[in-house]
């Protein structure tokens, strides 16, 4: 019996730095969301497609930065196509568990805060209008590592587009579902490897 709590004390433990392997100076960070897809069944029915494609660089212990691509399509048969994209940097920053009573929901998990700032615009087909500005975007997310690289996640997100033409300002919270893949330096490799 004492063998097999040792066990379990020694597996928690060693989900939890492998965790925070993934996330530690120095590692970069690939991936992206997909926000939002819809594809209309009934006659005349639409689409509405996004995609946002991420990468980060750890410049310290459970703080990334880096830059995002926001691509996004709308449009139904006989009706204008609606063309949305944003680009710029954005950063991010894990949560440890416990802080500021921030409770880990899985020791294989982090809860983090991301947020991002640059250009967007958006262009509508058929002589519709077009908008171009400033984009920016917060809020939390839960990154949950399926293996000792791969994080899935999900982020609700409040996503502004300040425009400078016809379209004025437009705002919106999205829910995205995606992955990371977290390439380790030979540190972080190291402490994988330590507790495999």
């Amino acid at each position: 019996m004492k063998r097999l709590i040792l066990t379990g004390i020694l597996a928690v433990a060693g989900l939890t730095a492998t965790a925070n392997a993934q996330i530690q100076k120095g590692n970069w960070m690939v991936g992206g969301n997909l926000a939002g897809a819809n594809f209309g069944l009934n006659k005349g029915g639409g689409y509405d497609f996004n995609i946002q494609p991420k990468g980060a660089y750890f410049i310290e212990d459970n703080i990334a930065v880096g830059g995002y691509v926001d691509l996004g399509f709308k449009g139904a048969k006989d009706a204008p196509t609606t063309f949305t994209y944003n680009v710029g940097a954005l950063g991010r920053y894990y949560l440890n568990p416990g802080e500021q009573g921030v409770n880990n929901l899985l020791h294989h998990g982090r809860w983090f805060l991301e947020g991002n700032l640059g250009v967007g615009g958006t262009s509508i087909s058929k002589g519709g209008s077009s908008s171009n500005g400033l984009n920016f975007g917060f809020g939390p997310g839960y990154s949950y590592f399926i293996t000792p690289n791969i994080g899935l996640e999900g982020l609700i997100k409040y996503d502004a587009n300040a425009g400078f033409g016809s379209g004025g300002y437009t705002n919106k919270i999205t829910f995205g579902l995606g992955f990371q893949i977290y390439l380790p330096t030979s540190k972080g490799k190291q402490i994988i490897n330590d507790v495999k």
